[in-house]
C-alpha cells in the first residue's frame, strides 16, 4: 500500500480530534452497556505500537479500488465526504483508529459499475507487539454492483497483536452489494472491528461474516436502511476453540418505510471457549411497514464451552413485523446415538452432527464461489477444533 502523503487540513483536523478524545473518552468496563461479557483489564495499549500492514488488494475493473493515502490525492473530495460519515468517531476504538490509522483502502464502483469479478482484500497481522489500524471505505454509487471480499489474518496463532478496524459500506439508490468479511487472525491477538453499512433507496446489501481467530475483543456490525424499500441480509459465523472469546454486537436500524433486513448468526464452541452475541432491531418513527428478523443459534461441543445470546427490539413505529429467536444447546445425544448405530464411529457422527447445524448457514449465501469458499473454510476450522 501506498505511504501516506502530506495530508490536507480536513484529516488532519479530524486526527487532533481523534486525538482529543482518546484523552476524555476511557476504554469501557463491564459496567458499560454491551460490554458486560467482554472483559478488557488485561489489554495494555501502550504495549502495542503502530504497523503498517503489507496489504494485497485484487480485481476490480472498472471501479476504483486504491491505497487510502493514493486516494488522498486522487479522490479527495470524495473521501472527505465519504470517509468517518457512516462511523461516529465518539468511540474510544474509532477515535485510536481515527488518530491512527496508517492503512485503508477505497473501493469506488461508479453509476451503474457492475463489477464481473470480486475485488479481494488481503490485511495480515502479522508481527507480535504491533497494532494494525486499518480503514476499509466502500463506495457503490446509483445502480452499481459490486462484491468485495475482505480477509483479516495471522501467519499462526502466536502472534500477540491488536488489530482496530473501521469499515464503512455505503450503498447507494438501487446498488447492490455483496460484502463478505472473514477473519482468521491469531488466537492470542485483540480484535476491535466497527463496522457501519448504509443502504439508500431500493438498495441491497448482503454481508458475511466469519470469525475463527482472535482471543478477545469485540466485533460490532450495524447496518442502516436509510431509503424506502432498501433491504439488508446477514449472516455470521463463528467457531471458538480453548481459551477463545468472541464478541458480536449487532444492529439492524429501520429509518424508512417498506424496508427488510434479515440477520442470522451461528457459532459453534468447543471446550473452554466462550462467546456472546448482543443483536438490537431498531425501527425509527415513520418507519412503517418494516420487516425484521434476527436470530442466534450456537452450539456447545462440551459442558466447558459457553455462550450468551441477547436479541433486543426498540420499535417507535406501529405497522410493523419484527421477530427473533435465540437458542443455545448441547450437542443432541440422540442425533448421536441414532448415527452411532448405524455404524458410525463417535467422531464422524459429531461431525455430521455439527455440519448439519452450520448448513443452513451455508444454505443462506447464493450459490457460487462465496458459498463454496464459506463452506471449506468451516470445514477446515472444525477440523482444527473437534
Amino acid at each position: 500500500m501506498a505511504e501516506l502523503a502530506v495530508e490536507p487540513a480536513w484529516l488532519e483536523q479530524r486526527r487532533q480530534k481523534g486525538a482529543a478524545l482518546i484523552e476524555t473518552l476511557p476504554l469501557p468496563d463491564h459496567k458499560v452497556k454491551g460490554w458486560e461479557f467482554t472483559d478488557l483489564a488485561s489489554l495494555d495499549l501502550a504495549a502495542y505500537s503502530g504497523a503498517d500492514a503489507d496489504v494485497e488488494v485484487s480485481g476490480g475493473e472498472g471501479a476504483t479500488v486504491i491505497s487510502l493515502a493514493a486516494a488522498i490525492e486522487s479522490h479527495g473530495e470524495l473521501l472527505e465526504v465519504a470517509l468517518g460519515s457512516l462511523v461516529p468517531v465518539e468511540d474510544p476504538f474509532v477515535a485510536r483508529n481515527e488518530a491512527d490509522w496508517r492503512d485503508g483502502v477505497l473501493v469506488h464502483v461508479p453509476r451503474g459499475v457492475k463489477l464481473a469479478e470480486p475485488v479481494r482484500i488481503e490485511v495480515p497481522v502479522a508481527e507480535s507487539g504491533t497494532a494494525v489500524s486499518w480503514r476499509t471505505l466502500i463506495v457503490l454509487e446509483e445502480g452499481a454492483e459490486a462484491e468485495v471480499w475482505e480477509h483479516w489474518s495471522s501467519p499462526g496463532d502466536e502472534v500477540d497483536a491488536l488489530l482496530n478496524s473501521v469499515v464503512e459500506l455505503s450503498v447507494g439508490q438501487a446498488a447492490t452489494l455483496r460484502y463478505v468479511n472473514t477473519q482468521d487472525i491469531s488466537e492470542k491477538a485483540w480484535i476491535f472491528a466497527t463496522q457501519r453499512a448504509q443502504v439508500e433507496r431500493d438498495g441491497r446489501l448482503d454481508w458475511s461474516a466469519l470469525g475463527f481467530g482472535s482471543g478477545r475483543g469485540k466485533v460490532r456490525m450495524e447496518t442502516k436502511l436509510a431509503g424506502q424499500g432498501s433491504e439488508a441480509r446477514v449472516t455470521g459465523g463463528y467457531a471458538g476453540g480453548p481459551g477463545q472469546h468472541l464478541d458480536y454486537d449487532t444492529t439492524q436500524e429501520h429509518a424508512a418505510p417498506n424496508t427488510n433486513s434479515d440477520l442470522a448468526f451461528r457459532g459453534v464452541l468447543a471446550k473452554g471457549s466462550t462467546a456472546v452475541w448482543r443483536g438490537m432491531i431498531k425501527v425509527d418513527p415513520g418507519a412503517q411497514q418494516t420487516d425484521a428478523f434476527q436470530e442466534s443459534r450456537n452450539l456447545l461441543l462440551s459442558p466447558e464451552a459457553h455462550a450468551d445470546a441477547i436479541p433486543g427490539l426498540e420499535i417507535l413505529a406501529d405497522d410493523v413485523r419484527c421477530t427473533h429467536a435465540a437458542a443455545i444447546a448441547q450437542v443432541d445425544k440422540d442425533q448421536l446415538f441414532y448415527l452411532t448405530s448405524r455404524g458410525l464411529g463417535a467422531a464422524a457422527a459429531k461431525s455430521l452432527v455439527i455440519e448439519g447445524f452450520l448448513e443452513a448457514l451455508v444454505e443462506r449465501l447464493a450459490e457460487g464461489p462465496v458459498r463454496d469458499e464459506i463452506s471449506a473454510a468451516l470445514e477446515a476450522r472444525l477440523g482444527e477444533i473437534l
